[in-house]
């Protein structure tokens, strides 16, 4: 064998051990698809979440006390899910047992939410966002 064979061959093999990686990676992607899928339902809800809250603290500063209850309950909702973004971006080992708490704190979210969904877009948007994370919790709480 000369050596441009010997190089020739040397590269069909690490092309080779290239594909093979990356075949392997995609494959570690598609197993994460549904943490995946929780992350992206867990921003979408935090972001609709910080309007609705805003949107909440401007009414009850203009006084409309019946925002209070909805307030209260998008602030805890923020909180679990901005934690339980966290581990489903690192792909903890606690994410299951979390899931379970942002789950309710969604559906109560949701049905504070839709008191006031006719009235005010940010409590509509996010009790739509809120129901749709409550169901990408469920698939993953223990």
């Amino acid at each position: 064998m000369n050596r441009r064979d010997l190089l020739i061959g040397g590269a069909a093999l690490a092309g080779a051990a290239l594909s093979a990686a990356a075949v392997a990676g995609e494959h570690a992607h598609h197993q994460h698809g549904a943490s995946n899928a929780l992350a992206a339902a867990l921003a979408d809800c935090i972001q609709k979440g910080q309007v609705c809250q805003s949107h909440c603290l401007d009414l009850l500063a203009d006084g409309e006390k019946s925002m209070a209850a909805c307030a209260k309950s998008v602030n805890q909702m923020l909180t679990l899910c901005s934690a339980l973004q966290q581990l489903a971006n690192q792909q903890s080992q606690h994410t299951a047992k979390l899931a379970g708490l942002a789950l309710k704190a969604c559906r109560e979210c949701e049905e504070e939410c839709k008191k006031h969904a006719d009235k005010h877009e940010a409590c509509k948007a996010c009790g739509e966002s809120c129901k749709a994370c409550a169901t990408e919790c469920e698939k993953v709480a223990a």
